[in-house]
């Protein structure tokens, strides 16, 4: 049977998502006068996350932290081969931890490069509130360690999308993009209506408005 199993505002912020990243990854590396679209970008992932963190909450049934997040007992048995058949819907097991692995790091980029100083033309706008001390070592992490970091957990997914796909003869890109999966079970489809876009859109226009409202603030 044929399962809405990603709603459309779960695979425009995983698309926006990647879209912001590269442009991270990209403006990190020419520096200079990219360094403004590097903020941009920054602030970009700041909206995306905090929507994404509400919509975990309000979203679709497969987007919802409740419905993917399972203690260890539960990993244990997927990776025995003993996990229940919905494990294999939306995020498994694994593929959970990997999802909050990469929203913690990306909250913690994002955190530590408003608090990064290059000492030659860019600043965060947190830097001026906090001490030069924290100011170093946020900049050292943002560099040196979360970048890096970041790249291992983007690696290791696409590493498991391509085990999926080869290993396991199972296509986790098609459904983040048409947001179907072709299910042998029954299993329950996301909430995917009109409303529900209308609901996200709103959802997001707000973490706008707080995010911008908070940049504002900060560089006023």
């Amino acid at each position: 049977m044929l399962v809405r199993v990603w709603d459309a505002p779960t695979r425009l912020f995983h698309w926006a998502l990647v879209a912001c990243f590269i442009g991270l990854f990209v403006t990190s590396q020419v520096g200079g006068s990219a360094m403004v679209w590097h903020f941009r970008f920054g602030y970009s992932v700041l909206t995306l996350l905090l929507f994404r963190l509400m919509w975990g909450l309000l979203g679709g049934h497969w987007s919802r932290f409740a419905t993917f997040l399972v203690g260890p007992k539960a990993i244990w048995r997927y990776l025995r081969g003993q996990g229940m058949p919905h494990h294999g819907v939306g995020h498994n097991p694994l593929g959970a931890l990997s999802v909050i692995a990469m929203l913690v790091f990306l909250a913690l980029q994002i955190t530590t490069g408003l608090m990064s100083d290059d000492e030659i033309a860019n600043a965060g706008p947190l830097t001026r509130y906090v001490s030069s001390t924290w100011v170093g070592n946020a900049t050292y992490y943002h560099k040196a360690i979360g970048k890096f970091l970041l790249l291992g957990l983007v690696a290791l997914h696409l590493s498991a999308i391509a085990y999926h796909f080869f290993g396991r003869k199972e296509n986790l890109v098609k459904p983040m993009i048409t947001g179907d999966k072709t299910l042998d079970f029954a299993a329950p489809s996301a909430r995917d209506s009109w409303s529900d876009r209308s609901r996200a859109a709103l959802i997001f226009l707000v973490c706008v408005g707080l995010v911008s409202g908070a940049v504002i603030g900060l560089n006023g």
